[in-house]
Parts: C-alpha cells; structure tokens; sequence
C-alpha cells in the first residue's frame, strides 16, 4: 500500500481537529491535514488520517 493514497473529500468535510475542534487544510504535497489553531500537522497513511496529537508534527505557526 502506498502512503499517498488519496482523501476522499467526503471525509475531510467532517473531520476536525482533535485538539482545538477546529478545521483542517489538506496538504496534498506533505499529504497531511492541517490544523493552524493547533500548529499540527496529522499525517494521511494509506488514505487514512492518524488523527492522534501525539502522531502529529509540530509546525511553525
């Protein structure tokens, strides 16, 4: 399986962050959703976003 398996867009019109509840920004180049409140970035493995804080990437913000 391949990391890069595409989001149904369905789906990330109903997630949210686990954090701040607030909305997320696929990233198709990092393939990651992210949540700008938060200053995360959850990673999308196999088409499947690991929405858990402690998997997500610290960005700048």
């Amino acid at each position: 399986m391949s990391d890069t398996a595409p989001l149904d867009p369905r789906l990330l019109s109903i997630l949210v962050c686990p954090v701040t509840k607030g909305p997320l920004v696929f990233n198709a180049q990092t393939n990651e959703l992210i949540s700008e409140k938060a200053g995360l970035a959850f990673p999308i493995l196999d088409g499947i976003p690991v929405m858990l804080p402690d998997e997500a990437r610290r960005i700048k913000g």
